[in-house]
């Protein structure tokens, strides 16, 4: 299984890579456009050039007799078949001329003077279409000079723009995407840093606390109704939890009069097994009464935190419940490893922790043996007992509220579901090691 959260796409990710291609498709777009606009304002066979030139190089020879010589080979018949109205005039700085194809009336008294010429875009007046370049080219027999024309393809001429501004748009890129990539998580991070204490707050929301929210100042805006759902969510909680608690109070008071009424009535009755099955009854129904209300009592003092010292907590325990030990067929002893020790807790909640753990081994360490009460070093509350121990299909069910290891036992099932409740409470845990010589309850904060 997936750890929690971590299939979740990252905030950080998507803005920067999105932005990316943001900015990307913005720089081709002004590129593009300036190649356009390029297109319609430079001659139309500037995209004619590259493919000229190098053509022109391997077609083109110095003989000392004939002077400037053209040969016509593949690559300019090639050249030819892909821009029909080809024409061009290559001359020498002396006036050595070559002419190839028809040029146009128009620039044919120019052309005689292609020597002269040096990167040129020739335009005729109004009503003539012809347009005409004149470029400098190095060839194995010296420096020409080159004045052309012709049909050439738009596609050409848009390419040799584009790839003319590479130098333009490959360096704004190679700054501009790793900016992003490094400026997005930090950005990111600023903009929910509000969310810092949502986080923090988050985990440590419980219904039992009256008025437990997320809070929503230095969030963000987008962020605020999600956060106010959530926290009316929490109200709804608190007001079934509230009325539930107050439920189970109400109820387990009104069970107190009736059980003591049943208790009175079955003491007048004659001895014998009949009249003994009902006390045990009666006191069991009595004991689930009074845990009822110590689970309730135990939530509404949730908020109630102070200074408290384990040693002494478990002190008392053991001081209280000796008597109650001593006539079930038991020794207690209270020992520790350290004088005092103290921490944040509920002084109400604490000792009935360490008091239902106590019961417990008196109520099911078979009436014999020693009861052992112990305070380690770190603050840990051992409590053993010599009994016959606790199978171990059974040691996670006695923390479940109303679970009994003994069916037709005295106990309601609810004394180890609070110490669990209480502990954990405090951030700590109950530990259980149980064989056939005892069980030992371990209490950790």
């Amino acid at each position: 299984m997936k750890a929690q959260g971590k299939s979740n796409p990252s905030l950080w990710w998507q803005l920067s890579w999105q932005l990316s291609i943001v900015v990307s498709a913005m720089i081709a777009v002004v590129i593009i456009g300036l190649c356009v606009y390029g297109v319609m304002r430079v001659s139309p066979n500037i995209g004619l050039w590259e493919d000229l030139s190098s053509t022109l190089g391997e077609s083109l020879s110095l003989d000392p007799q004939k002077g400037l010589v053209l040969t016509e080979g593949p690559a300019l018949k090639a050249l030819k078949a892909e821009n029909k109205e080809l024409w061009f005039v290559a001359s020498t700085l002396d006036g050595q001329s070559v002419t190839y194809g028809a040029v146009p009336a128009v620039y044919a008294e120019l052309s005689r003077y292609a020597h002269l010429m040096m990167d040129a875009d020739i335009r005729g007046g109004a009503g003539i279409s012809e347009v005409a370049l004149s470029e400098s080219l190095d060839t194995a027999s010296g420096p020409l000079r080159v004045m052309f024309g012709g049909t050439s393809h738009i596609s050409a001429s848009f390419l040799t723009l584009l790839l003319g501004t590479y130098p333009i748009y490959v360096p704004l890129l190679a700054v501009i995407l790793p900016a992003v990539f490094f400026s997005v998580p930090r950005i990111v991070r600023q903009a929910l840093a509000g969310l810092s204490s949502v986080v923090r707050k988050a985990p440590e929301i419980d219904p039992r606390r009256a008025g437990s929210k997320l809070p929503v100042e230095d969030v963000p805006r987008e962020v605020v109704p999600l956060i106010v759902s959530f926290n009316s969510i929490l109200e709804r909680l608190e007001q079934q939890f509230r009325a539930r608690q107050r439920f189970l109070i109400d109820a387990a008071h009104e069970l107190r009069t009736p059980i003591a009424i049943m208790q009175t009535r079955i003491e007048g009755l004659p001895e014998g097994s009949e009249r003994q099955r009902l006390m045990e009854d009666v006191a069991r129904l009595g004991e689930t009464a009074e845990q009822l209300l110590a689970v309730e009592r135990n939530d509404q003092v949730h908020d109630r935190w102070e200074t408290v010292d384990l040693v002494e907590i478990a002190r008392t325990v053991v001081a209280d419940l000796a008597p109650l030990a001593l006539s079930a067929g038991y020794d207690i002893s209270f020992d520790t490893q350290i004088a005092c020790y103290e921490m944040q807790g509920n002084p109400f909640a604490l000792p009935r922790a360490v008091n239902n753990i106590v019961r417990n081994a008196i109520d099911h360490g078979g009436n014999r043996g020693m009861i052992q009460v112990s305070v380690l070093a770190n603050g840990e509350i051992a409590v053993s007992d010599e009994g016959q121990g606790i199978a171990e299909d059974h040691q996670e069910r006695i923390f479940e509220p109303f679970y009994r290891v003994t069916p037709r036992s005295t106990g309601a099932g609810l004394g180890l579901s609070l110490v669990k409740q209480i502990v954990a409470d405090h951030n700590g845990r109950v530990r259980l090691e149980s064989s056939a010589f005892g069980s030992t309850f371990r209490l950790c904060f």
